[in-house]
């Protein structure tokens, strides 16, 4: 598979036009070779390429690791340590995701949980969303406009 067009290339990775574009302007997928007609022209090394690019984005990488990976990849003879080191980071991250979003899915049960329903004016969602100074004041929603 040859010669794809940049829309080719967007389908076959389920890549917008835009991030292909912006991902050649960054340098982490090289230029293509131009047709005569000036139009983009991709070749099986660009579809690996941004294959690997969106698999790392979809896992959380960042655009910088993402370029490191690409890097260290091209040396395939070296030992793996410098892979391992980026990807420790990126899993210490991760984890520390994991426990905000775990804490955060908690709160939010509790103070779901704690509405028994009636009046806005006594919602403990809209309580628990404003500003210390603001609950002490028992708000209004019609005290939230501006």
């Amino acid at each position: 598979m040859d010669a794809l067009t940049i829309g080719q290339l967007g389908r076959a990775t389920d890549t917008k036009i835009e991030t292909i574009r912006y991902y050649e302007k960054i340098g982490l997928l090289p230029a293509p070779r131009r047709t005569t007609g000036n139009y983009r022209s991709y070749a099986t090394e660009h579809l690996q390429r941004l294959g690997f690019i969106r698999r790392a984005r979809e896992l959380g990488f960042s655009i910088e690791d993402v370029r490191e990976l690409l890097k260290l990849a091209t040396h395939g003879e070296r030992p793996c340590e410098e892979v391992d080191q980026l990807v420790a980071h990126h899993l210490e991250a991760t984890e520390q995701k994991i426990a905000a979003l775990t804490r955060l899915r908690r709160d939010l049960r509790e103070t779901l949980n704690s509405c028994q329903g009636g009046r806005i004016a006594e919602c403990r969602v809209i309580q628990a969303l404003s500003p210390p100074a603001a609950t002490k004041k028992k708000r209004t929603l019609g005290s939230f406009r501006t």
